[in-house]
């Protein structure tokens, strides 16, 4: 018998040993099996967040510039009882939840369309419908709709002749662009919410004598309500956050993200910046705190 045997035999008890180990502990096997995305997910979102908490109580010299590194509340105060960034805070959120009512009163339809009266053959093309924007750059999009509301844009050509006029740039352009980009991630949650609802509920409904709207909205609205509000989790915080789209057609400094853009950037204002990057993210933890017992985030 070789020495090169000899040695394998050990490493091949050893990888039996830790096999059977693993085939009998469930938990152990999920757990290395998880380490390193939530290694990956700690290091990047938790220790992240918590870098850019630190950095809202640090401030700025402002005849050097150099950051300085000594607990102060001056930026938390500033961005709590500033005029500035509450108006922007208003208009903010105003914009998210228009951004998400259209996107839900849109998804509503479609993904009813999807799920309950297409064939299978129509709901793949449909899903292929719904998923292909998502394969065009972001970037892409957005310019495309500061085209199309441009004075000189298909849209100012196709309203000509009735004696309309393209909304041009600003806060509803932004929030067509946002609608369009986001409509997607709420066509998805809703979709797959609907398919998961018996269709014998509303044969049963049929049969008793109800009528459409009722069966929608005692039967179907009730059972996906946590995929709308799932929907919605998707639009809202997308469309807190963002700063590109409103940069391209609404204008600069109009919401949060480009104030936060606009601080680490030219103004090299970093604790500021993490300051007012706070607002969305205690916006949308609220959100989720509010939403939590609904099922929602099951859906997502």
């Amino acid at each position: 018998m070789t020495s090169a045997h000899v040695e394998s035999r050990p490493r091949r008890t050893t990888a039996r040993a830790g096999s059977a180990f693993l085939s009998t502990h469930p938990r152990t096997r999920l757990a290395l099996l998880l380490a390193a995305p939530l290694f990956w997910l700690v290091i990047v979102y938790i220790v992240a967040l918590a870098l850019l908490l630190v950095t809202a109580f640090w401030s700025v010299d402002s005849f050097t510039g150099v950051i300085t590194t000594e607990f102060t509340l001056d930026n938390i105060i500033e961005v709590v009882t500033g005029s500035l960034y509450q108006t922007v805070t208003l208009r903010t959120v105003g914009v998210a939840l228009a951004v998400t009512i259209i996107d839900v009163v849109l998804a509503l339809p479609i993904a009813f369309f999807m799920a309950k009266v297409a064939t299978p053959r129509m709901q793949r093309v449909l899903l292929i419908m719904v998923l292909t924007p998502l394969w065009a750059s972001y970037l892409v999009k957005a310019y495309a709709w500061r085209s199309v509301l441009s004075q000189d844009g298909i849209l100012e050509w196709l309203l000509a002749p009735f004696g309309g006029h393209t909304p041009g740039y600003g806060l509803p352009a932004t929030i067509i662009t946002l609608s369009y980009l986001w409509l997607p991630y709420v066509i998805l949650p809703i979709y797959a919410g609907l398919e998961r609802v018996p269709d014998s509920l509303l044969e049963a409904s049929g049969d008793l004598g109800g009528k459409t709207w009722p069966t929608l909205r005692l039967i179907v609205f009730p059972l996906i309500l946590p995929a709308i509000i799932a929907g919605t989790i998707f639009s809202f915080s997308l469309s807190l956050g963002d700063y590109i789209t409103v940069n391209i057609v609404g204008g600069t400094n109009q919401m949060l993200g480009n104030l936060v853009y606009t601080n680490v950037g030219a103004a090299n204002n970093l604790p500021l910046a993490s300051a007012i990057a706070l607002i969305p993210i205690v916006i949308i933890f609220g959100y989720l705190f509010l939403v939590r017992r609904t099922g929602a985030l099951d859906n997502l």
